[in-house]
């Protein structure tokens, strides 16, 4: 594939476009990774931090509210960079950092929020995850707004008021889980 004009680029991230991501990770990614690697990281933390580097761009273009003044390149590695010095200060790893500051951009607020924001989805996934799939499913059907009484014949409870009082226990549980894992305290 050429070489991609940025509105290019960020159509394709937008349409979820495979051939388009897979040229954003093939041109990319070796210079994200070269950074994490210099500086504390892993290739799976390289990994993890492009991924989420890409959906946080996704959803600031499926919100409109990413305007890029530079090349894709640089805007890419600005948000990896900010991820994985957020990630460092979460392990408290006080190593020098190797940043040419030539190479990055200065990423607006929402950026930081959207960030957070993420993680918060992330945090709330993997407990959810945990949960039983009757529960699981319960809350599934919650969030559609699917009215207790259709809960209840869905799932084979003998009654609304039951249905009720396991979405209750269920979210209850999803709290506690949430709330006991380590990355909520960092979050908080």
């Amino acid at each position: 594939m050429t070489k991609l004009k940025v509105e290019e680029i960020l159509d394709g991230i937008r349409q979820n476009d495979v051939e388009i991501l897979q040229y954003v990770y093939k041109t990319f990614y070796p210079q994200v990774k070269y950074f994490i690697n210099a500086n504390s990281g892993t290739e799976d933390d390289a990994q993890d931090i492009f991924q989420e580097a890409i959906i946080i761009i996704f959803r600031k273009l499926k919100d409109e509210q990413l305007e890029i003044s530079c090349t894709f390149s640089t805007y890419l590695y600005s948000v990896c960079k900010l991820l994985w010095l957020k990630q460092l200060e979460k392990r408290k790893v006080q190593n020098e950092l190797s940043i040419d500051k030539t190479d990055y951009i200065d990423l607006p607020d929402d950026t930081q929020t959207l960030m957070e924001s993420s993680e918060r989805y992330r945090l709330y996934q993997d407990n959810f995850k945990k949960l039983s799939e009757d529960c699981i499913r319960v809350l599934e059907l919650s969030l559609q707004k699917i009215p207790l009484k259709k809960i209840a014949e869905i799932m084979g409870y003998k009654s609304e008021k039951y249905a009720k009082k396991r979405k209750f226990i269920c979210k209850e549980r999803l709290i506690e889980k949430i709330k006991s894992d380590p990355k909520f305290k960092e979050l908080m």
